[in-house]
């Protein structure tokens, strides 16, 4: 079973998040377009719900499975690492049946008892229920390949996971329609149930065709003591626990921000309706953006738990440091570009998606919020793979503690309003990245690198000067936002790029390990005399 290399593991995932976030852009049209406010609001009172319960049944076991699976390969024990797979899928489909069980049968509750106000959605929560069963096991497989450091079939099954759930929720939602608008919102919903199946036979089928060749190498190896089942089980558990927990505070926090960003809005002087406007602009449109270009930074922690995990097993600090300044450096060179387009083109980026140029502030103060949140999450990768998995969970406690101080405070001063709930959120990203900072710092010996992110800046700032040049000339020539844009994201990008090979910022082994096109692209860069070794 061949493994994909660190890096070109992140890049295989960051392609598939890509596709993804696409597949679900057209969805959220679609859906919008049949369903309107009012049936997007049914489902949008189910899907919490069903995000809860899957955080509770099965969030944070991909990354426990991973970590251990890697632990037992970096011992070359093939046997070990296919034993926690086999627990851990006994396990996660108990609690999958279980949580799927307490969904069906609790969503009459729920509505009867006014948790979920209007008692229409009733359906839409019944029909999400099956879908936790398949996701939990799911994540089991996906723990386990990704342990493997194998994350092709992990980028495969999420595609395949996401066309199936969009195609049957359109297709369900557009078909019921006509029997009402709870039907229609219940067939929407129902859509996970198949999508997460699909991306389980898909996982399935990569598991099955690699089967013959794993199991010959677990025969051959010599015999190595096992642990108990209950030791494992204890070990996923004390691992998966912190990480459900951080995922059950990304709601959380949500949650406070719709109690304390509107009336704030309020108390410094805008009436309900401004006040409700502004927060959609803050948390509909800029949050949105700030974490597009996050997709490579999520999935280079992803891939770092298993490339870390086994460094630490074999006591390779060395490794374990490469590694972690490996993924800061490509993370670098992805959000802080992102963070000055963002800032730059603030304003005619909301014209050009949203049909406004209010959400313009919101998202150029949330800019600064891209590199902030590029190294939070790659240090979290870090972390966790150190087996350290408390330590995210309590820096994001601390750091959510912070953002609720400062959104009480910013957002009721009326200089800054919407603004100050913006800062709040970069407040937010920035304390638990310097909080992971320093536990990085002190269990890898890591800190910034600032003669490679010298370079980037000075990439970055001719970036900055072409973007607006030629944002500037297009629209004085043609007077279309749109296009002015366009041209201006295009000519900084490559702008971008080529200082980049100028100053060495990207060299040979980057080029080289791009999925498929990267031996290409080396021999024609090479042609250049631009490719740096």
């Amino acid at each position: 079973m061949g493994k994909d290399t660190f890096l070109k593991g992140a890049l295989i995932l960051t392609v598939a998040g890509i596709v993804v976030k696409l597949i679900g852009s057209v969805n959220r049209i679609l859906l919008s377009r049949l369903l309107g406010g009012e049936g997007i609001g049914l489902y949008q009172m189910a899907y919490p719900i069903y995000l809860l319960a899957l955080s509770i049944s099965s969030a944070g076991i991909p990354v426990a499975i991973s970590i251990i699976v890697a632990e037992r390969l970096a011992l070359s024990d093939l046997r070990g690492a296919n034993r926690v797979f086999r627990i851990s899928l006994g396990l996660l489909a108990m609690t999958g049946l279980l949580f799927t069980f307490l969904l069906y049968f609790g969503a009459g509750w729920l509505t009867a008892n006014h948790y979920v106000r209007d008692a229409r959605a009733y359906y839409a929560i019944a029909a999400l229920a099956p879908a936790i069963f398949f996701v939990t096991a799911l994540s089991s497989f996906r723990g386990y390949f990704q342990g493997l450091q194998m994350m092709t079939p992990t980028a495969v099954s999420q595609i395949g996971e996401q066309l199936f759930r969009v195609v049957t929720m359109v297709t369900l939602a557009y078909f019921l329609l006509p029997e009402g608008l709870e039907y229609a919102a219940a067939g929407a919903s129902f859509g996970a149930g198949p999508g997460a199946l699909a991306g389980l036979l898909i996982l399935f089928y990569y598991y099955w065709r690699h089967r013959r060749d794993f199991h010959s190498k677990i025969e051959s190896q010599p015999y190595i003591r096992q642990e108990s089942v209950v030791r494992i089980v204890g070990r996923i558990v004390k691992l998966a626990l912190p990480v459900s927990l951080a995922n059950i505070m990304l709601p959380v926090v949500s949650n406070i921000d719709l109690l304390i960003v509107p009336a704030r809005l309020e108390a410094a002087g805008f009436t309900v309706e401004q006040a409700t406007e502004l927060f959609g602009y803050l948390t509909g449109m800029a949050v949105s953006l700030v974490n597009l270009p996050t997709i490579l930074t999520s999935s280079l922690a992803a891939s770092l738990v298993p490339a870390v995990s086994e460094a630490l097993t074999l006591r390779d600090h060395s490794r374990i440091y490469r590694r972690t300044a490996t993924a800061m450096r490509i993370a670098n060179l992805i959000t802080i570009p992102s963070f000055a387009g963002l800032y730059l083109l603030a304003t005619p980026i909301s014209q050009m998606l949203y049909g406004t140029p209010n959400a313009g502030p919101s998202i150029a103060v949330l800019s600064f919020g891209v590199v902030l949140l590029g190294v939070h999450q790659v240090t979290t990768g870090v972390l966790q793979g150190l087996g350290h998995t408390n330590i995210p969970l309590a820096n994001m406690v601390i750091s959510a503690s912070v953002k609720v101080a400062m959104s009480w405070t910013l957002t009721a001063i009326p200089s800054l309003g919407i603004k100050g709930a913006a800062w709040s959120t970069n407040f937010d990203f920035g304390v638990a990245a310097l909080l992971n900072m320093y536990f990085v710092y002190r269990y890898v010996g890591f800190s910034f690198e600032w003669k490679n992110t010298m370079r980037t800046a000075a990439a970055t700032a001719v970036m900055g000067i072409i973007v607006l040049l030629v944002y500037d000339w297009v629209m004085t020539k043609t007077l279309h936002n749109t296009m002015a844009t366009l041209a201006a994201i295009a000519a900084g990008g490559m702008i971008y790029g080529l200082v980049q090979l100028v100053l060495g910022g990207i060299v040979e082994r980057d080029v080289a390990k791009m999925p498929k096109v990267g031996p290409w692209m080396v021999k024609l860069l090479k042609g250049t005399g631009l490719l740096h070794k």
